[in-house]
């Protein structure tokens, strides 16, 4: 064996000096530049993290929530900005009757690349207003046999959602917005931006699921409405569609949107008309006197005030909010979609069949929109997301 004294003054080792020092130095840049490339992909990183994308339209995702829905809220956004908003970054907006904790900020933030605004309610938004009679409505709260009945923060959330939450100041800028609550979940690759589609359609509200109303929470709901429709005609829009909602005795049949699910231009929210409708629903105190809730009010509204296609079924987006499944036809077995589509009777509800045989009937005067035997059934409800001081 040759000695590395030896090696060293052999001509062999003159002879590979070269392609020695080629490789040393090869090796060194290689080491050297390592920490370089890797250091510029982390602040590429950040960069986007604090560089939201910019977007074709003002827009967010807006959740009224409590602190102790952290874990629901997480898996609700997991599932979004997996099938949606990492290719999108649109701003979150969570609103709170109470102060946000850092353990709720950090474990959203954690999340999202996008942009997470917090803020809190005020006590006109967010409370009982001065004319309603505490009396009435704590005996109506006494004997209520209807889900939530006895709740003060049910009502507040949704008197909060059909009056306030358009004109919260994080959403003032904005003009649309997408809702979320804890413990939904998004089945579908969602590979357009829906916003957008609505922008360049005109279309107003975006839906998922309809189903009918526990009517006891809306004993005198459509009393009130027709009266409002009598004393304001000249709102109504030409194309509406109020006899989605009208049954055969001129009653109000209980379907309605399921606001857990809606994408709305804001615009149609800060209109005189809803405005002026929501105003004299709220000085009738049917959100306290009974327990009226945010869906059916928006739901008769954009029955009203909207023309048939300004309304849009969001019929491609797979969906769950606790009970209740809507899943797109054949999803179970292609497509980008992974929900079992033989669990989802939504579709085929009589909420959903009738809205498309009037859509129809609106917008294809003349065209048969025949009538089908289909599944009608109550709603199964939520439970309320806040008020009860995190």
């Amino acid at each position: 064996m040759v000695s590395a004294a030896r090696y060293f003054h052999s001509r062999n080792f003159w002879k590979h000096l070269p392609v020695l020092i080629i490789g040393v130095l090869a090796g060194y840049l290689v080491a050297y530049n390592r920490p370089l490339i890797q250091q510029s992909i982390s602040t590429t990183s950040i960069e986007s993290n604090t560089s939201p994308l910019q977007h074709p339209v003002r827009a967010a995702i807006v959740a009224l929530v409590r602190n102790s829905d952290l874990f629901g809220l997480r898996l609700a956004m997991r599932q979004l900005e997996d099938r949606f908003n990492r290719n999108h970054q649109y701003p979150y907006i969570f609103l709170n009757d109470v102060p946000f904790t850092e353990e709720f900020k950090q474990g959203v933030q954690a999340l999202t690349k996008a942009e997470v605004k917090f803020g809190e309610l005020d006590e006109q938004s967010w409370g009982i207003p001065s004319w309603i009679d505490q009396e009435r409505y704590e005996e109506v709260k006494r004997v209520a046999q209807y889900p939530h009945g006895n709740k003060d923060s049910y009502r507040k959330m949704c008197r909060f959602q059909a009056g306030y939450l358009h004109r919260h100041p994080l959403l003032r800028d904005l003009e649309y917005y997408w809702r979320i609550e804890p413990d939904v979940e998004y089945f579908c690759d969602i590979d357009y931006d829906p916003f957008v589609f609505m922008k360049q359609n005109g279309i107003k509200y975006g839906w998922n699921i309809a189903m009918t109303e526990f009517m006891d929470t809306i004993k005198t709901l459509w009393n009130t409405t027709k009266e409002f429709i009598e004393k304001n005609p000249d709102l109504i829009a030409d194309k509406n569609m109020l006899e989605w909602l009208v049954d055969g005795d001129n009653g109000y049949g209980g379907c309605h949107f399921w606001s857990n699910f809606e994408i709305v231009d804001l615009s149609f929210y800060r209109s005189q008309a809803y405005q002026q409708y929501f105003d004299y629903l709220d000085r009738a105190g049917g959100f306290f006197y009974e327990r009226w809730g945010d869906a059916p009010v928006h739901s008769l509204a954009a029955a009203m005030f909207l023309n048939a296609d300004q309304i849009h079924y969001f019929e491609d987006i797979g969906y769950f909010h606790p009970s209740v499944l809507s899943c797109p036809k054949g999803a179970s077995k292609q497509g980008k979609c992974v929900c079992d589509d033989t669990r989802s009777f939504v579709q085929d509800g009589h909420c959903t069949v009738r809205y498309k045989q009037v859509r129809k009937k609106v917008l294809q005067p003349g065209e048969p929109y025949g009538v089908h035997d289909v599944h009608s059934g109550p709603v199964i409800m939520a439970e309320a997301y806040v008020g009860t001081g995190g």
